[in-house]
C-alpha cells in the first residue's frame, strides 16, 4: 500500500469499538473528512450521492444495502461491504419476542392495565379474558428463509417445543449444517403456508419477493395464522393483508417496519425498526464493517462484498495489482500479455467471477510505472486499476 494516509467517512455513528479498528497508521477517520477512500454507513440514503473520484469502497455496518446504488457503484469499480450475520442473534431475539406478542395480546392488555385507577386488582381479575390467547408450544412454524437469522429463529422455535417447516430455494451448504435435524426442509413456499401456524419472513427485498404475501398466497394458509415480518415492509401487500384480519384470516401481523398503512389497524403489532437495535449487534456489525475494510484497502482481499466476489490471496511481494472488471473471455491473457510487454513481472495471481464482474489479483516484484496502469486502466470492460 502506498504511503498516503486513507480517509475514512462515517456517514452514521459508527461503534468505536468498530472505527478503533481501523489503522491510524494507514486510514484518517472521520464524519468530516474530504474525498474519501472508503465510506462506512448504516441507515443514511446514498442512492443520490455524488461519488467522489478516489471512491474505493463502501462498508455497510448491517446486513441489508438498499440505501446504496450497487449498480452504480459496481460501474465505478467501487466495492460494496455488508456484515450478514453480524446483527443476526439481535434480530433472532426480537423475533421470538414477536413470537409471543402475536400470540399474546400482551400489548393491548398493558395499556388496558395502565388505564385502571382503582379496585385494580379486581378490574383485572375482571377485564383480563379480552386478552387472552393461544400458546406457541405444539404449534408449527414456518420459516420462509433459512439463512443468518431465518435458521437460528428455526432452531430456537424447536426448542420452544414448536414443529418447524422451513423454505430456501438459496440455502447454502453451512446454512444446512447449521440448522437443527428437526427443521423440516420444504421444496416451496406453498407447503410451508399450507402446514404453518406462524409464518416468519426471513428474505430480503427483491423484484421476485415483493408483495409475495399477498391475497392468493394469504388463502393458501390456514385460517388464524399469525405473520411475522422482520425483513422488509414490502414483502407484505398491506391492503392484501388488512382485508385478510378484518375478516380472521389473519390473526395476527406483527412486523418491525411500521407504514402508514398498518398503524393503528386491529391486530397489528408495529415494532420500530429494533430488530438489530441492541449494544452487541452495532458493536458487532462495526468491527465486521471495519476489518473487511481495512482488509480490502491494505490487501485487496474481499469478504462479503454484495457486488464483487469473494477474494483473498496472501501477499507474496511487495506491490499488488487489483483489477475490478467485467467477466468476459480472454481478459486474464490481456492482463499477462499486456504485464509482459510492459515488464512487469507477475509472482502469484488469483481471480475470481460473480456474474457479470470479476476480480483479479496480481502480485508483482517491483511498483509498475504509471503508464503500465494506465495501458491496464485502458483496457475494454476494466472497472477500476489499484496498486497496492
Amino acid at each position: 500500500m502506498n504511503d498516503m494516509i486513507k480517509n475514512i467517512k462515517l456517514l452514521n455513528k459508527i461503534a468505536k469499538v468498530g472505527t478503533d479498528k481501523l489503522d491510524r497508521a494507514y486510514f484518517n477517520v472521520g464524519e468530516d473528512v474530504d474525498a474519501p477512500y472508503g465510506i462506512m454507513v448504516r441507515s443514511a440514503n446514498m442512492l443520490d450521492m455524488e461519488f467522489n473520484p478516489e471512491l474505493r469502497a463502501i462498508a455497510r455496518a448491517g446486513a441489508g444495502v438498499n440505501n446504496i446504488p450497487i449498480d452504480r457503484c459496481t460501474e465505478a469499480g467501487i466495492v460494496v461491504f455488508n456484515t450478514p450475520g453480524a446483527n443476526a442473534n439481535a434480530v433472532k431475539e426480537l423475533v421470538i419476542c414477536g413470537l409471543m406478542l402475536a400470540s399474546r395480546d400482551v400489548i393491548g392488555g398493558a395499556k388496558w392495565a395502565s388505564t385502571l385507577t382503582e379496585d385494580v386488582a379486581k378490574q383485572v381479575e375482571k377485564g383480563k379474558s379480552k386478552f387472552a390467547g393461544v400458546e406457541v408450544r405444539g404449534k408449527t412454524l414456518g420459516v420462509i428463509g433459512l439463512g443468518a437469522i431465518g435458521g437460528m429463529v428455526a432452531n430456537t422455535a424447536i426448542h420452544l417445543s414448536m414443529s418447524v417447516v422451513g423454505c430456501d430455494p438459496y440455502l447454502s451448504v453451512e446454512g444446512a449444517w447449521n440448522l437443527n435435524h428437526h427443521v423440516t426442509k420444504a421444496a416451496q413456499y406453498d407447503e410451508v403456508y399450507a402446514k404453518a401456524d406462524y409464518i416468519t419472513l426471513h428474505v430480503p427485498s427483491t423484484p421476485t419477493t415483493k408483495g409475495m404475501i399477498n391475497k392468493e398466497t394469504i388463502a393458501k394458509m390456514k385460517d388464524g395464522v399469525r405473520i411475522l415480518n422482520f425483513s422488509r415492509a414490502d414483502l407484505v401487500v398491506a391492503a392484501d393483508l388488512k382485508e385478510a384480519l378484518a375478516t380472521g384470516k389473519v390473526a395476527s401481523y406483527v412486523t418491525d417496519f411500521p407504514t402508514e398503512e398498518v398503524l393503528n389497524v386491529p391486530g397489528v403489532v408495529a415494532i420500530p425498526h429494533l430488530g438489530a437495535s441492541t449494544e452487541e449487534s452495532e458493536d458487532n456489525c462495526a468491527v465486521m464493517a471495519a476489518l473487511q475494510l481495512s482488509d480490502y484497502m491494505i490487501n485487496g482481499n474481499i469478504v462479503n462484498s454484495v457486488n464483487f466476489p469473494a477474494i483473498s490471496m496472501p501477499r507474496s511481494t511487495d506491490y499488488r495489482l487489483c483489477i475490478l472488471h467485467k467477466n468476459l473471455p480472454s481478459m486474464l491473457a490481456k492482463f499477462t500479455t499486456l504485464c509482459s510487454e510492459q515488464g512487469i513481472n507477475i509472482e502469484n495471481m488469483t481471480s475470481k467471477a460473480r456474474g457479470d464482474v470479476a476480480f483479479t489479483m496480481l502480485d508483482v516484484n517491483d511498483k509498475p510505472a504509471e503508464a503500465s496502469l494506465d495501458a491496464l486502466k485502458a483496457l475494454d470492460s476494466v472497472f477500476r486499476v489499484r496498486i497496492i
